[in-house]
């Protein structure tokens, strides 16, 4: 019986720089929804310093980063493949 299995996991395809690798979508967590690289990863304690560092980040940059994010997805071939990939896995 694989991990999981017991932890009820998705897996699915990511870039890492320009590679593209098999990540997982914590279900079930504080970190609902979001991908990590292990599932053991869901459960580990969140560090409130680097929370609070992002917090302060996303409110200073938050319109630019969504932009930069959107062309990226629109525009970079890795990205593309990566969203036929997925959602062929459904």
């Amino acid at each position: 019986m694989l991990i999981r299995e017991i932890i009820n996991e998705k897996q699915v395809w990511a870039r890492k720089g320009s590679q593209i690798v098999r990540k997982y979508k914590c279900t079930n967590s504080r970190r609902k929804g979001r991908v990590v690289s292990e599932p053991s990863q869901c459960f580990a304690p969140i560090d409130v310093k680097k929370k609070m560092n992002l917090k302060k980040i996303k409110n200073r940059l938050g319109t630019r980063l969504i932009r930069k994010s959107k062309k990226t997805k629109r525009v970079n071939p890795a990205s593309k493949r990566i969203q036929t990939m997925n959602k062929a896995a459904k």
